[in-house]
């Protein structure tokens, strides 16, 4: 840890994450990889290690996080820098966690050989279970704090679940500090029996490149009658994203005069993702369960109206009659208004979505670190 003449504090960071960029699927945790260009660009020094499962190549079809995992080599090299992928046995949806405990502990040893004398002060987990059980022991190895982020599956479904939520409350309890994205998961993580010691509410940075950047645009053409891209920004093989209600939304604007055409976004590379957003008349989100979600922020400073059901954040920044009830009528009547009405909050799409810049993200986790590392 070194002390700058501006009186931050340069920190060596560890950040384990359970998903992050593969050389087959660029946009496999995107969040994470931006959170780490954030640290670095806040001037302190970053690796990664991004524990994989052993899998075979059929197994990646469950789920579209899962694309590369199989074939992916154990180390290579983004942004100029080595990622490590230690392997660790996991079943799907994991009948025996304690043997994936058990086996992701013993990768402590290969991940120090990863690192030779390089010894992080703090280090940063993305996702608690699984990979929360590999920070807790290289902290205890190496006495460094370690803070777990949680994005919403640890909370929303892995602590639902008989076998892991034992493991996730652990997880909770064990660690020097608990980050989550939302205020709607730092309620959850304020009521477990065994709260975090220290508990932040920071989200995900939101960030779009000059090249995209818009302002939020209104409708021009004819009403009920010209061609309408509707932007479905997520797999539809995921079932939680609910493509289906996307579909039948569309086919309900159908019914009403307008010309559809709903595309989706599929293992795009993040420069595709805002030119597909940029171009599309409307976002539209199904999703039963999301943290932010991040492509509703991003969409608003594109340029395009996001219409969605009522998940995540989203009703704390989008106007009322964009937030819908999850049926095709009442999301096609949303989607309209947000045709017709355009944005109708006093405070801009930038001023609204402030609380995710990233200066301001960048000063809560540099806070945060600060006060950990100081502390040890």
């Amino acid at each position: 840890m070194m002390h700058c003449n501006d009186g931050g504090v340069n920190i060596k960071l560890l950040v384990v994450t359970l998903l992050y960029p593969l050389p087959t699927n660029v946009s496999r945790g995107v969040f994470v990889e931006d959170h780490v260009k954030l640290l670095r660009e806040a001037g302190h020094e970053v690796r990664v290690i991004n524990p994989l499962p052993w899998m075979p190549k059929f197994a990646e079809a469950r789920r579209s996080t899962l694309a590369g995992v199989s074939k992916a080599p154990r180390t290579w090299v983004r942004d100029e820098q080595a990622i490590f992928a230690p392997r660790f046995f996991a079943l799907p949806d994991h009948p025996y966690p304690s043997l994936t405990r058990w086996n992701l502990a013993r990768k402590a040893k290969s991940i120090e050989r990863f690192l030779g004398d390089w010894r992080p002060d703090a280090i940063v987990c993305h996702t608690l279970w699984p990979v929360g059980v590999l920070a807790e022991r290289l902290a205890k190895r190496w006495n460094v704090p370690w803070t777990g982020v949680v994005h919403g599956y640890d909370f929303d479904v892995a602590l639902q679940d008989k076998s892991l939520g034992k493991h996730v409350r652990r997880a909770a309890a064990d660690c020097d500090a608990l980050v989550c994205a939302t205020g709607r998961l730092n309620g959850i993580a304020a009521g477990l029996l065994s709260p975090p010691r220290e508990l932040r509410t920071i989200p995900c940075s939101t960030e779009i490149g000059r090249d995209w950047a818009r302002e939020l645009r209104s409708w021009r053409g004819r009403w009920r009658k010209d061609a309408l891209d509707i932007l479905f920004p997520a797999d539809p093989r995921r079932p939680e994203k609910q493509h289906l209600l996307a579909l039948e939304t569309g086919e309900e604007m159908e019914h009403r005069g307008w010309v559809v055409g709903v595309t989706h976004l599929k293992q795009q590379p993040r420069h595709i993702v805002h030119d597909r957003m940029m171009v599309a008349d409307v976002t539209l989100i199904t999703s039963k369960r999301e943290a932010g979600p991040l492509v509703a922020r991003e969409s608003l400073l594109c340029g395009t109206p996001v219409v969605s059901v009522d998940v995540g954040e989203v009703a704390t920044y989008l106007p009322e009659t964009w937030v819908c009830e999850p049926t095709p009528s009442a999301l096609a009547d949303g989607i309209e208004a947000a045709l017709r009405e355009g944005w109708t909050k006093e405070a801009s799409v930038q001023e609204t979505l402030a609380f995710a810049s990233n200066e301001t993200v960048m000063k809560a986790w540099n806070e945060l670190l600060s006060t950990l590392v100081e502390q040890t």
